[in-house]
């Protein structure tokens, strides 16, 4: 994103609050194929967002991380003040790394600008309208996708990446969005802040609960050959309770079922293409 576009974006939208959400974003497999555009392409946008929003006097800027920022290796449930404390994952740091320097610059902005921006970190998203295409999506998206195809095909069976050992959080689109307002009204702080649901659950369960959600009844077949990212990922939440009364009220079966019911109405009548499940 070039410096002249987003002047001319502000320009013409003139806004006192921008939620900063855009992102090259994918899964596992698209980080590992496109390290250096996940770099480039998101520290780039954010400097250049908050740069210029710095210089035409925007009134709050909101920050959207996320939890590749972390370490690899760090105490669960991950805190705030533990987002220094190592390297992210190696499959994802350059998108985490890149992530990372949007607090920094709005830290270093407020500091010396007075610039009132903050930094979220909401863990894995999921919900209607998420990105399914086969290169690109994340874990639950990826799964329903294949289970789906897997069903229409009547597929005996379904490979998944990892071991399933691996450990995440969800967080549904909905929950997500009201966190992000919640903090956008009543957030004024430099403290990056957590959103999720404080529940941790293994890749395996989740594949378990899509393939019954789906209605397939065949193998899940594990690639341990593949990668399956950073090894657990479960936030402290407390914080974003605490500081702007945030709590996710969307269980991950009823976000789940909402998700693939979506998604079914999509591509109701047509044939859905088979992938590799990240």
């Amino acid at each position: 994103m070039e410096g002249e576009a987003v002047r001319r974006l502000y320009a013409q939208a003139c806004p006192e609050l921008v939620i900063h959400l855009a992102a090259r974003a994918g899964g596992i497999g698209a980080n590992l194929a496109e390290p250096a555009r996940f770099f480039y392409d998101n520290l780039l946008m954010g400097l250049q967002m908050i740069e210029v929003g710095r210089q035409v006097g925007i009134k709050k800027f909101v920050a959207i991380g996320t939890t590749c920022c972390y370490p690899a290796c760090t105490p669960l449930p991950l805190k705030e003040e533990h987002l220094w404390n190592g390297y992210p994952a190696d499959a994802t740091a350059p998108y985490g790394l890149a992530k990372r320097m949007l607090l920094v610059q709005a830290q270093t902005y407020r500091k010396q600008y007075g610039f009132n921006a903050i930094f979220l970190m909401p863990t894995n998203l999921y919900g209607p309208r998420d990105n399914f295409e086969v290169d690109r999506s994340h874990v639950i998206a990826a799964l329903i996708r294949r289970f789906v195809a897997a069903v229409q095909h009547k597929e005996a069976e379904v490979a998944v990446w990892g071991s399933g050992r691996a450990t995440r959080e969800f967080l549904y689109v909905i929950d997500a969005a009201e966190g992000i307002l919640l903090a956008a009204e009543k957030y004024n702080e430099s403290d990056p802040i957590n959103l999720g649901t404080g529940v941790e659950v293994s890749v395996r369960t989740l594949a378990e609960t899509v393939a019954g959600l789906t209605g397939f009844r065949g193998k899940i077949v594990w690639d341990t050959s593949r990668p399956e990212g950073q090894p657990r990922r479960w936030l402290d939440v407390s914080k974003a309770r605490e500081r702007f009364g945030f709590q996710a009220k969307v269980s991950l079966e009823e976000g789940l079922r909402k998700t693939i019911d979506w998604y079914a109405k999509q591509t109701s009548g047509k044939t859905v293409a088979r992938g590799v499940c990240l």
